[in-house]
Formats: structure tokens, sequence, C-alpha cells
């Protein structure tokens, strides 16, 4: 994952390895930052409201995640996610959570920075892994498309409301054809 911190720098972490460097963009160098507390690649990484990152899930330690915090270049683990994530999103919401969805699953989780725990937010109507998730103006979240356990694109979408943290289907993408099926493997 490659994500944009507040000062400018970009953290590029994982891919199959715990190492994380930083890419300054005034100078063009790169620089190592701490390790990771685990391998990871197929991962998701926030940047948070207070400028840590948090990374999530991912291949090899799906069901962990960690906060990277640039002002000291360590690395922390947070609470355990409540189910595996890989192929999944992860959406920071208007108030600073982030929405963890699917990967492969129904499920959904949010994590809140602000007591470190992990929730459940109810069961997605499809099964997705894959798929988009996009943030709307009045702070839904929109989540479409992916991939379902036997691995046949979902032609469905919907709406999740962290006002009353329920999950409602929306209309169907247009083209549904834009979602393929590929190998995972």
């Amino acid at each position: 994952t490659a994500s944009v911190l507040m000062n400018g720098k970009v953290l590029v972490a994982g891919g199959n390895t715990d190492s994380a460097e930083l890419y300054d963009p005034v100078t063009g160098c790169w620089n190592m930052t701490g390790s990771m507390k685990y391998k990871r690649f197929l991962h998701t990484a926030s940047v948070l409201f207070n400028g840590k990152v948090l990374v999530v899930g991912g291949m090899g330690s799906d069901q962990n995640a960690e906060l990277y915090d640039p002002s000291t270049c360590q690395w922390t683990e947070t609470e355990n996610l409540h189910y595996a994530r890989n192929y999944h999103t992860a959406t920071v919401l208007n108030d600073g959570r982030v929405l963890v969805v699917g990967g492969p699953a129904k499920s959904a989780e949010i994590y809140n920075p602000s007591t470190g725990h992990w929730t459940p937010t109810g069961e997605l109507n499809e099964t997705r892994t894959l798929h988009a998730a996009s943030i709307l103006k009045n702070g839904k979240v929109l989540i479409m498309g992916g991939y379902n356990e036997a691995v046949f694109y979902v032609t469905s979408a919907e709406l999740y409301d962290p006002s009353t943290n329920s999950w409602n289907k929306t209309g169907n993408p247009i083209v549904p054809g834009l979602f393929r099926k590929i190998e995972i493997g």
C-alpha cells in the first residue's frame, strides 16, 4: 500500500514483507521506517484524522491490524479484528472511524481510533471480496461489485449508513459486465 501522510511523505508498507519505507517527494529519497509486526500483502492502509496510518488484514496477517505513527516512526498493534480480512476495503468515515468491509465475507466492522476497539456492523446483503467502496457526501458508504465466495462477480450495490449502523441494497450498476470473473489463487 502507499499512503500520503500529512507531512507529504508517502508510506509504502507490505508486499509479502514486514518492511515499510518512506518516500520524500522533496528530496526524492527513500528511507526505511521501522518494521510492521506482521508480513502483509492484499491489506489496506488508511490515514486517520490524527495522522497515524491504520494497516488492516491481508494475507499472512488477516485478522490483525496495526498503527504507524509518523511522529515516532513506530508500529503498534491494535486489538484483533473480529473476522479475517483480505481483498477487503477500508473507508475512513466522516467521524474518523474506519469501516472495513468484506474480504471474503458478508461481514463488516468499524475501528474507532479513540478507543482502539473494533465493532461489528452487521452483515452485508452479499458476500464481497475485491469490491469497491466510496464514501458519499451524506456520509454513507457505497459498496459495489466484487466477487462472492464462488468467485462470481456480484452485480449488486449496497449502502452502509453509519448513523443507523445499517446496510441497505441500492440499485444495481447499469453495466454489470464491468465486473469480470477472475482467478484468485
